[in-house]
């Protein structure tokens, strides 16, 4: 069934693209590739002061949001000659994650999960955590790329002291590219928008907010263009910029969100 016949879709991934084109072009669309997702590169030398400074320190609760961060954080340990004590003050620390990844890394280094996310979102995470109080509990928050406003402004609520490591840092796209993309979804070029990640959600977003087109974007999102996730994390990070129409696959793979883009629109 050629559901997506007319259509023209931006895929803002930079890695199995030519795949997710095949697929949109087997469905009648056209497509572009307009990457979004910048670079991520290791912080190394950062985090690892941060966490000398941290472990010396007591901690009531660790925060994990991805498997990787927790083993990249673990290898930091291990090279800087703090590992023991990385390991023992998560072991005696409360330990809350997001994601089964995240889950399995930590029973990996024997950490046991005292609250985890029951659909591996942030504002999963974050609704199980609203039954504990944090007041003048300090709170160390691993994220990836960037840091995640959900999370630091509901422990800054809660009065918190809160540490943020990122063993790796986000650059976002070059201007140029991103204005170029930008331009052309206000031009209206496209008939729907394929996020793979979080991190190209952000790297759009807050291009916009800088050049004033949020409320614009948000607009023809809602009422034109149709956004995609690949997942429920993608989907999150949409939502959380504002936007009320996210199509996203239950089961969370490239091929799957393209199926589901076709269905919505024939539906439609």
């Amino acid at each position: 069934m050629r559901h997506l016949e007319g259509k023209h879709i931006a895929l803002t991934a930079s890695r199995k693209t030519e795949e997710m084109q095949t697929l949109l072009h087997k469905q009648g669309a056209t497509s572009d590739v307009r990457s979004m997702q910048g670079t991520v590169r290791q912080d190394k030398e950062t985090v690892t002061h941060q966490m000398k400074e941290d472990l010396d320190c007591e901690v009531s609760w660790f925060i994990f949001t991805t498997g990787m961060g927790v083993t990249t954080l673990l290898a930091y340990a291990n090279e800087a000659g703090i590992e023991d004590d990385f390991l023992r003050k998560i072991k005696s620390s409360r330990v809350a994650a997001r994601g089964y990844k995240t889950v399995a890394a930590l029973k990996k280094i024997g950490a046991d999960v005292d609250v985890r996310s029951g659909d591996g979102t942030t504002a999963g995470l974050k609704k199980q955590l609203e039954a504990i109080r944090f007041s003048g509990e300090r709170v160390v928050i691993q994220q990836y790329g960037t840091s995640s406003p959900v999370l630091e402004n509901f422990f800054v609520d809660q009065d918190a002291d809160i540490q943020t490591w990122l063993p790796y840092i986000h650059y976002a796209p070059e201007k140029e590219a991103v204005d170029v993309f930008i331009q052309e979804l206000v031009d209206e070029k496209y008939d729907a928008v394929c996020f793979t990640s979080g991190l190209q959600v952000k790297s759009l977003f807050g291009r916009v907010g800088v050049i004033g087109e949020r409320e614009r974007l948000l607009a023809l999102f809602e009422n034109r263009m149709i956004a995609t996730a690949v997942g429920k994390v993608t989907a999150e990070a949409l939502h959380e910029e504002g936007l009320q129409r996210v199509v996203s696959p239950t089961t969370e793979r490239m091929g799957a969100m393209i199926v589901e883009l076709g269905r919505y629109v024939a539906e439609k």
